[in-house]
C-alpha cells in the first residue's frame, strides 16, 4: 500500500480526483467493508448492490455475521464482504465471534473500505486503524454521514485527524443516506480488483441460503420492533422452512431465542402487540425474498446463556466457517 500523500482537504471535500475508467477485459474480485458498529457499513452494501441484503438498525452490532453480497455486470463482479461492527468491551463468546468474523474480512481480499463516521473518531475507530497498519491490502477510506454538516470544512480537523491514524490509499466523503459518493466508490474498488472470470453465477446475489437470509428479516423486525428495549441476547432460530408446491406458500416456524424469563413478556408485548407487529413486517419482507405467499409463525422461547455458550452457538449458525 502506498505511503499517505498530502491532504488536499478541498479536493477531498469537492468528490475527490478523477478515477481511472475500468478496463474492458473481466474483473472480479471481493472488496471486505469494515468499521466499527453503527457507522452504516450494511447501508452501504445494500446500496452499492442496488437491493437490501444485510439488515440494518439504529442499534450498535446488528450485524452479527459475514455476508457476501455480490454485485455482477457484463464487466465485472464485486464481491462486497460485509461483517460486524469491530468493538471493544463485551466479553461473551459472541462479542469474541463477531470480532474474529469482522477480523476475518482482512485476509484474501483485494481491497479494504473502511468506513468512518464524518467528525467522529471514537476508540473503537482507534482499534480498526491499528489493525490495518502494515497490511499490503489496499484501503479506502469511506468517510460516511457527510450530510450532517452544511459547511463541508468544519470536516477539515476531521480529516487531518483520519490522515494521522489511518494509512490509506484513498478518502472518499459519502452519504449512503442521500446515496452520494456510490460511483465513486465502485469505480476506486476497481482499481484494485484483479482480471479474471468471475467467481459466482452471475445470477447470484449472495453466498447466504434464503432460510438464513430469512432468520436474518425476522432479526431485523426485532430489533427495529423494540428498539432500545431489544434484549442483547436475543436471537432467531429458523425451525421450520418447507415450500408447498400445491399452494405455492412458504410454510416458516422461527424461533426468537432471549436468555431471561423477563425477556420473553418484551418481546412478545402487551397481548402480543409486539411480536404481532415483527410477523406482519417480516411476512412482507418475506414475500419479496421468496417470491411466494409466506405463512409465518413466531414463537419466543428461553435459551439461557445462549450467547456465551460455544457449543450453542455453533448449533445456531454463529460458526467461523458457516455453510448456510
Amino acid at each position: 500500500m502506498s505511503d499517505n500523500k498530502p491532504l488536499d482537504l478541498e479536493a477531498i471535500l469537492a468528490g475527490g480526483e478523477s478515477v481511472d475508467s475500468a478496463p474492458t477485459d473481466y474483473q472480479t474480485g471481493f472488496a471486505a467493508v469494515i468499521g466499527r458498529p453503527n457507522v452504516g457499513k450494511s447501508t452501504i452494501m445494500n446500496e452499492m448492490l442496488g437491493q437490501k441484503l444485510s439488515i440494518t438498525s439504529h442499534k450498535p452490532q446488528t450485524t452479527r455475521h459475514r455476508i457476501h453480497g455480490i454485485y455482477t455486470t457484463p464487466e465485472h463482479q464485486i464481491i462486497y464482504v460485509d461483517t460486524p461492527g469491530m468493538h471493544l468491551g463485551g466479553e461473551k463468546s459472541i462479542n469474541d465471534y463477531m470480532n474474529r468474523t469482522a477480523n476475518s474480512a482482512f485476509a484474501d481480499v483485494d481491497v479494504i473500505l473502511f468506513v468512518v463516521e464524518a467528525g467522529r473518531w471514537t476508540l473503537e475507530d482507534e482499534a480498526v486503524a491499528k489493525k490495518l497498519e502494515g497490511i499490503e491490502t489496499p484501503v479506502v477510506v469511506l468517510m460516511n454521514k457527510i450530510d450532517n454538516y452544511k459547511n463541508k470544512e468544519d470536516l477539515f480537523p476531521f480529516l487531518q485527524t483520519v490522515g494521522e491514524k489511518v494509512q490509506f490509499d484513498t478518502l472518499i466523503p459519502m452519504s449512503a443516506y442521500k446515496k452520494s459518493g456510490l460511483d465513486l466508490i465502485k469505480k476506486e474498488v476497481l482499481k484494485y480488483i484483479p482480471h479474471q472470470a468471475m467467481i459466482f453465477p452471475e445470477e447470484f446475489v449472495t453466498d447466504r441460503s434464503q432460510r438464513f437470509l430469512a432468520a436474518e428479516i425476522i432479526r431485523e423486525k426485532l430489533m427495529r420492533t423494540l428498539g432500545e428495549e431489544v434484549p442483547y441476547g436475543s436471537t432467531v432460530e429458523i425451525e421450520q422452512f418447507k415450500y408447498d408446491e400445491e399452494e405455492d406458500r412458504w410454510f416458516i416456524n422461527a424461533l426468537i431465542l432471549v436468555e431471561r424469563k423477563g425477556q420473553k413478556q418484551i418481546v412478545i408485548g402487551k397481548k402480543g402487540a409486539l411480536i404481532k407487529t415483527m410477523g406482519i413486517q417480516a411476512r412482507k419482507d418475506l414475500i419479496g425474498l421468496l417470491d411466494a405467499r409466506v405463512h409465518l409463525e413466531l414463537w419466543v422461547k428461553v435459551k439461557a446463556n445462549w450467547s456465551d455458550d460455544a457449543r450453542a452457538l455453533a448449533s445456531l449458525g454463529y460458526d467461523d466457517n458457516y455453510s448456510s
